[in-house]
């Protein structure tokens, strides 16, 4: 992760660390639950610099990474950098508010008639609520049998007024006008929409849960 991000000047607050430490051993869990369960397709929306690909590298097993055409092109230079094995590294561009997910995956090469676990993690909270109802809807169509979903979803709890408490959470965020979260949800709010787009709901975990 260093190599990856040599250079970068942003770090995360003190405070956050060991939150972000506890999701990033979350769903690594569940990249190396699918990979010893036989899924051959972990498909990483909204990747960023995610380094699973790199860590968890494993004959067989081939990592799509799905994100904006600018941190792509970023992220291609970076890994050519490093002169590390990326094999069974596959990096797609994609806007999620404008291109068709299904036409991305296929043209990198991801197959649909095989099982596939796809992370969304951290991603929901800076799109809005149609284009994620419509990328939890793609996804779910296009995954095989024993394709699974792991995502994060920034929630709230019910009774207060969520564009209210989004405009106050972006403005006390270093990013809050560059990067804006754009959705955050009662908990039933957010499952309810993983259940319309035809996910069935097998496992919910709260942030204070996870071992920090």
């Amino acid at each position: 992760q260093q190599l990856l991000c040599a250079g970068m000047g942003t770090t995360p607050a003190t405070w956050l660390r060991p939150d972000l430490a506890a999701r990033t051993r979350f769903f690594d869990e569940q990249v190396l639950t699918a990979i010893s369960a036989g899924i051959g397709q972990i498909v990483i929306l909204g990747a960023g610099y995610d380094d699973r690909a790199l860590r968890f590298r494993s004959p067989g097993v081939h990592f799509y990474e799905i994100d904006h055409p600018v941190t792509q092109a970023d992220k291609v230079r970076r890994v050519r950098t490093m002169r590390t094995n990326a094999e069974g590294l596959v990096l797609a561009p994609c806007d999620f508010r404008r291109d068709d997910i299904d036409a991305v995956l296929t043209a990198c090469g991801h197959d649909a008639g095989s099982p596939s676990l796809f992370i969304c993690e951290g991603l929901f909270v800076y799109l809005d609520y149609p284009t994620i109802a419509g990328l939890l809807e793609a996804l779910h169509t296009r995954g095989a049998v024993r394709s699974t979903l792991a995502a994060s979803l920034a929630t709230h709890p019910k009774g207060m007024d969520p564009d209210r408490l989004t405009a106050v959470a972006n403005a006390r965020r270093q990013a809050g006008r560059s990067e804006p979260w754009l959705t955050i949800l009662p908990a039933d709010a957010h499952l309810g929409m993983l259940v319309e787009a035809g996910w069935n709901v097998q496992r919910t975990i709260d942030a204070a849960q996870l071992d920090t």
